[in-house]
């Protein structure tokens, strides 16, 4: 049976009650069976087990969630059975990019009617729009909607960086009041949080500790969807009290696998260290390959030292 035939029926409630984001929050894989069909059921199983280990929220359909591979009855459908699965555990937001703004906004009005806490939306990904467009592109989906935004900095992908002066400006709307920033510059945190003040939350995309310290307040961690108890375990050491060199433990620990899933294989690596730890989601859609065996293989030691494999 495919996605849009399981998909649940709608809650009549929206949202949790949580309305401030903070944590380590997994950017969700998508879960496909043997054929390369959205798989529901492994989804839920996900969600239950990501609840379990600790982690502070999930974000389905964001580029590791693979949503440029999925129809729009798809996203729909994962985006339901997550905020469904979720129930109010653990925040839930729902990556809504789109290069179409008028498409965005239907998707981050669809994700507020299934009960949604927030969207996160990266810039329009190939029309390398001007600063002037993105304000209006942000700006129009955050009128649509009364729930918070999750601006999305990821110009290694979307071809534009949205600099701390738009991150100031935008932060003036007031539903856009957090930003996921990818662009390997911790001094962007900084920078962030000077102009913008408490009007904008920084959620790290890559070096999670160095940005706790420079005053992010989360991390969109690829690396939970394997390891989600020592995210959660990096954000809440490092950010409680005299926990910094507890927090840089874990967060050495954990670097290895968090450079393996950094390059530009990040979704494959990411699904094979799934499977590796019996935990898996399928492969990933075409044009996306499984990892070639060489990079499988040192994948399989980093997760070895980690001891994050199933006991032989």
């Amino acid at each position: 049976m495919g996605a849009v035939d399981k998909i649940l029926p709608r809650p009549e409630t929206q949202g949790s009650s949580v309305t401030t984001f903070r944590g380590s929050y997994t950017v969700c894989v998508t879960a496909f069976d043997a054929e390369g069909r959205v798989d529901l059921d492994r989804l839920r199983s996900y969600v239950d087990w990501q609840i379990a280990e600790g982690s502070h929220g999930l974000i389905p359909l964001g580029s590791t969630g693979e949503f440029l591979s999925l129809t729009r009855d798809e996203r729909t459908a994962v985006a339901e059975t997550v905020i469904r699965q979720a129930d109010g555990r653990v925040p839930v937001l729902i990556g809504t990019a789109a290069e179409w703004t008028d498409e965005a906004v239907a998707l981050s009005r669809e994700a507020e009617a299934l009960g949604a806490d927030g969207v996160m939306l990266v810039p329009p990904y190939y029309s390398s729009p001007t600063e002037e467009e993105l304000f209006v592109h942000f700006r129009r989906v955050a009128e649509a909607i009364s729930i918070p935004v999750m601006l999305y900095n990821n110009p290694f992908t979307a071809n534009v960086d949205l600099g701390a002066d738009l991150v100031a400006r935008l932060s003036q709307i007031d539903n856009i009041s957090y930003i996921k920033d990818t662009s390997k510059n911790v001094h962007r945190v900084t920078e962030i949080l000077a102009r913008c003040g408490d009007r904008m939350t920084v959620f790290a995309g890559y070096y999670p500790w160095e940005s706790y310290l420079a005053g992010a307040e989360g991390y969109s961690s690829v690396f939970a969807n394997i390891a989600p108890k020592l995210s959660a375990a990096m954000f809440e050491e490092t950010t409680k009290p005299g926990g910094e060199a507890k927090g840089r433990e874990i967060y050495l620990r954990a670097l290895p696998l968090i450079n393996m899933l950094a390059g530009d294989l990040y979704v494959s690596a990411t699904k094979a260290a799934m499977a590796m730890i019996g935990r898996g989601m399928g492969d990933p859609r075409p044009p996306r390959l499984p990892l070639p065996d060489k990079r499988q293989a040192q994948l399989g030691a980093v997760l070895q030292e980690l001891r994050l494999l199933p006991a032989s």
